[in-house]
């Protein structure tokens, strides 16, 4: 009866019969096997970094071995979804990808061997192994620690579907052990089926079991394990949100696994040297959108104007204004909003009065309107006129402005912002002002101007604005 006692070495590659090929003790060897049947989600993608930041860590390797076995849902596209993931994220793999579909013959001699053997049965067209009455199936895993199995809770399991294919337990065992695979990083949902394994590959001659390490279930804020039906789970959209790739990866290794100085967002050269499947907490790991966006914030606040343009430019281009604006353009407008910015593709609207004609919004209209706004846009209109067309002069000029008025700055440039951005809020309104231009930034304020006359103050009060000059 197999132990199961995790063997703190690494296993050397074997032929698929157990048998050792060499003595010499292998560098670390992992696998990131995905089942190409739909979308990858932020579960697949922390599983691959997983396996990637240890395999680096350790010197050793990962290979990407594609689970597509069942041919009704894996497809083409999903396993070209699964290589632009692991190539946005930048987890390269070693070697050539190894497909489960063509790898047939090796289970099915499996498959004869335990038949032969007396291990398994046949069953209605299928073939069942036959699981020991008595003991246990055990294994150490490095999150969890020691994880036994009685085998009476076993029940013989399928091996061979009746219409001749290998099941997933098979393919695991046969393939971990051909692929010479020293640990097995995986998420925790699959805890339940690793007795199955480990009874295979005792079963195929094997006298040791990978190094196993089950990930924490990635959970809601409502403490629920993240599900497709009600959360959103995808990791395209996340990047079509305007998550950068490094952001991403840097947060996903926040996810069960913390750095010992707790400095968390810190290059990725950094969290290689650093990581740890030792280091991996059991206890479920909440995602965060609000701590992703934060995390994504301060790598777009490292980014030089350049750099900062380049990323927001694909969500420029996208909206009509933006359609011919270079990246020599962009730069100019980067300072402007990159502090403040955590999605990318909020960064277009937050620009758009710079490059078109602002909406006004009615509300920010309304508050910041009211008397003795059509004065003060009077005299910025006559004042702006003069002035040096520099972000400093324009600040020093409006706060000239509201104190006539008896107004602090943020008061009396309400209302200029609002004929200028269409916006009670937004980038800084000086150096926008300065980038927008003389004539633009007067032929808005005087637009308000006339609208103001048009109808009338704000908040019900007619004629012009009550201040005095």
């Amino acid at each position: 009866m197999l132990s199961g006692a995790a063997s703190t070495s690494s296993p050397a590659p074997s032929d698929g019969d157990g048998a050792d090929r060499t003595s010499v003790t292998p560098r670390p060897r992992l696998r990131f096997a995905p089942a190409p049947t739909g979308l990858p989600h932020l579960g697949t993608a922390r599983t691959a970094l997983f396996n990637w930041l240890y395999a680096r860590h350790c010197g050793g390797e990962m290979v990407l071995r594609i689970e597509d076995t069942n041919a009704e849902l894996a497809t083409p596209a999903h396993i070209e979804q699964i290589l632009e993931m692991l190539e946005w994220l930048g987890l390269d793999f070693d070697g050539d990808p190894v497909f489960q579909s063509e790898r047939a013959s090796l289970y099915d001699a499996a498959i004869e061997r335990w038949l032969d053997s007396g291990q398994a049965y046949l069953d209605e067209g299928a073939v069942r192994f036959s699981v020991p009455d008595e003991g246990v199936t055990a294994f150490d895993d490095v999150v969890r620690g020691r994880v036994e199995f009685p085998n009476a809770s076993i029940e013989d399991f399928v091996v061979k579907r009746s219409d001749g294919s290998a099941t997933f337990f098979v393919a695991n065992a046969v393939d971990d052990l051909e692929l010479g695979i020293t640990h097995v990083c995986r998420g925790e949902d699959l805890l339940n089926t690793t007795p199955r394994v480990v009874l295979l590959r005792a079963a195929l001659g094997a006298t040791d079991v990978p190094t196993f390490a089950h990930l924490p279930l990635i959970v809601n804020k409502q403490r629920k394990k993240l599900s497709k039906r009600r959360d959103d789970v995808s990791l395209t959209s996340y990047r079509d949100q305007g998550v950068l790739p490094e952001a991403m990866v840097n947060y996903l290794a926040l996810l069960g696994w913390g750095p010992p100085d707790d400095v968390e967002v810190r290059p990725l050269a950094e969290i290689v040297e650093l990581f740890d499947l030792a280091d991996v907490n059991a206890a479920p790991a909440m995602f965060d959108m609000d701590k992703l966006t934060a995390v994504n914030g301060e790598y777009l606040r490292a980014l030089d104007d350049a750099g900062f343009a380049a990323a927001i430019e694909p969500w420029v281009h996208d909206r009509p204004w933006g359609a011919g604006l270079d990246r020599a353009a962009l730069s100019k407008v980067a300072p402007l909003i990159r502090e403040r910015t955590r999605l990318l593709s909020d960064a277009p609207d937050r620009i758009a009065f710079l490059f078109a004609e602002p909406e006004i919004d009615d509300a920010a209209w309304d508050a910041a309107l009211a008397p003795p706004a059509g004065d003060i846009l009077d005299r910025a209109l006559d004042d702006f006129s003069r002035v040096e067309w520099t972000a400093d002069s324009l600040h020093a000029c409006l706060r000239s402005i509201g104190e006539q008025f008896g107004l602090k700055l943020g008061k009396a440039q309400a209302p200029v912002r609002v004929a200028i951005t269409g916006r009670a809020v937004g980038p800084p309104l000086f150096e926008s002002l300065e980038l927008l231009g003389r004539d633009t930034a007067l032929g808005r304020l005087d637009a308000a101007r006339q609208r103001l006359r048009r109808t009338g103050s704000p908040a019900g009060q007619s004629g012009n604005s009550a201040g005095s000059s």
